[in-house]
């Protein structure tokens, strides 16, 4: 297989993750959250204000589409050309899916208990997030503002997306009048924000394992052998024994990790083990890491560049002074 046949696998791969996560998002808004009337943030609850105010005349895919566009119009030079495509692409998915289930939901799936649909919606919305911004994808919304914001100030994204999502479902209480709505707006914002987390993180989740036996050897060649994962030994000295020890450094996914410990328990019981969670594995055997380099020089580059820069300066004012 090509390099190019693999880059063009694993784009398919990840337009195919951030559809079926859109798909998630629309579908757990239209079908729990819209119905009980209540707005979340982002432009998606701007969006669901304006559909209310309009009593529902309008799809919301309509306002929720042109609200991303004008944002993405206004933001252009700021964020760049590649965030704005990605964005075009997620927005015009997500308005499209809204389009079609929004009419299918005139009242809530799960009829007579609103606080169980807000915690079922969002979860879906939560977790569908989260996969789309984890294969690179983007849903728009307040996440334009939150870039041009970052862009020219040293607010955090987190922050001004937070302050932009507490404006927008703080305005509801105006259209609606009630503050049950209200807290059900926040309670949505709170458990999307944790399940979109979630979502990114177990994906490259594993666990660190760091062994200290007297029989790491045959503890190397199980891990080796039975559980497919590599091990690295390290070198060290206990303190209190004042004797050289070996020490087994080994990384695997957390599915595997009970196999691991398995491993160590039948060939050493009294071996020591310390564990450690980790958010992230990439390189051989686990992920790839997916992140864009065109942005990136390095340091040496940057003080080549730099130094030359100087160089022409000092000899156009050398130049400028002999004149």
């Amino acid at each position: 297989m090509t390099e190019t046949t693999k880059k063009v696998l694993m784009q398919s791969k990840d337009y195919f993750a951030i559809i079926l996560g859109l798909l998630m998002v629309a579908f757990g808004y239209s079908a729990f959250i819209l119905p009980n009337h209540v707005v979340t943030g982002g432009v998606t609850g701007l969006a669901t204000i304006i559909y209310f105010a309009c009593n529902k005349a309008i799809n919301l895919a309509i306002p929720n589409y042109a609200i991303n566009v004008i944002l993405l119009l206004i933001a252009f030079r700021t964020v760049g050309r590649q965030f704005v495509l990605r964005t075009i692409f997620g927005a015009s998915a997500l308005s499209l899916f809204f389009l079609v289930l929004t009419p299918l939901f005139p009242k809530p799936l799960v009829s007579g208990e609103p606080f169980m649909s807000i915690v079922i919606g969002a979860v879906l919305c939560g977790i569908g997030l989260g996969v789309t911004f984890s294969h690179s994808g983007s849903s728009g919304g307040t996440d334009i503002i939150a870039a041009m914001v970052n862009k020219h100030s040293n607010v955090s994204f987190g922050r001004m997306m937070l302050y932009c999502d507490l404006i927008i479902i703080s305005s509801s209480y105006f259209i609606f009048h009630q503050l049950d709505n209200l807290v059900y707006g926040f309670v949505f914002l709170v458990l999307n924000a944790m399940f979109s987390d979630l979502a990114i993180n177990s994906r490259f989740q594993g666990v660190q394992f760091f062994i200290f036996s007297e029989k790491w050897q045959a503890i190397a060649d199980a891990i080796n052998t039975d559980a497919k994962r590599g091990c690295t030994l390290l070198s060290g000295t206990g303190w209190h024994s004042k004797r050289e020890v070996k020490v087994l450094l080994a990384v695997c996914r957390k599915y595997e990790s009970v196999m691991l410990q398995r491993i160590v328990k039948a060939i050493d019981p009294d071996a020591f083990i310390s564990m450690v969670n980790t958010n992230g594995v990439f390189g051989e055997g686990f992920d790839q890491m997916k992140v864009h380099l065109h942005k990136y020089q390095p340091q040496s580059q940057t003080e080549g560049t730099a130094g030359g820069n100087d160089a022409r300066q000092t000899a156009e004012c050398s130049r400028e002074a002999t004149r």
